[in-house]
């Protein structure tokens, strides 16, 4: 299986990057895992509805240009469905029995994503009604990729 996780705007806290190869080894093991950094679009504190429209059109056609024609994209979104870590893991392997081996996760800037963005999205998943911080979301969302592989193979997670 090949997983993309296209985020918004780049790392620079250690702590995540050093996070995230740790997620990156471990999951070697079970997929190929590419993370593409697309430049976040430079706004003002306060914007207006319709330039906060623009920040995310923009931030969307970096994203869609990194999108695949056969990827199955599952965009992150606050009202996206929730699923448990079972759920994750029975929807890859889902997709894996049924021939769609490239997954794409999608995570939005700041503002979230573009109305372009949920079109090209096969699915929308919420991790929570709480909001993080897009930057944590890579992370946490690898270390739930991580987990949902290890729950498909039926090893166990030290936690």
């Amino acid at each position: 299986m090949h997983i993309t996780i296209i985020g918004v705007g780049k790392l620079k806290e250690k702590y995540l990057l050093q996070g995230i190869e740790e997620y990156k080894k471990r999951l070697s093991a079970y997929a190929k895992v590419q993370l593409i950094e697309v430049p976040d679009e430079k706004a003002p504190e306060n914007l207006s509805e319709a330039e906060m429209e623009q920040v995310k059109r923009k931030e969307g056609e970096r994203i869609l240009t990194q999108i695949k024609q056969d990827d199955y994209v599952i965009a992150l979104a606050i009202e996206g469905k929730m699923w448990s870590s079972e759920d994750l893991a029975k929807e890859m392997d889902n997709l894996a029995t049924y021939g769609k081996s490239n997954v794409a996760f999608v995570i939005g800037g700041s503002l979230g994503l573009s109305k372009e963005v949920y079109a090209r999205a096969n699915e929308l998943l919420s991790f929570s009604k709480m909001t993080f911080p897009h930057q944590l979301m890579r992370l946490i969302l690898l270390e739930q990729v991580y987990r949902a592989f290890k729950i498909m193979k039926g090893e166990p997670y030290h936690k």
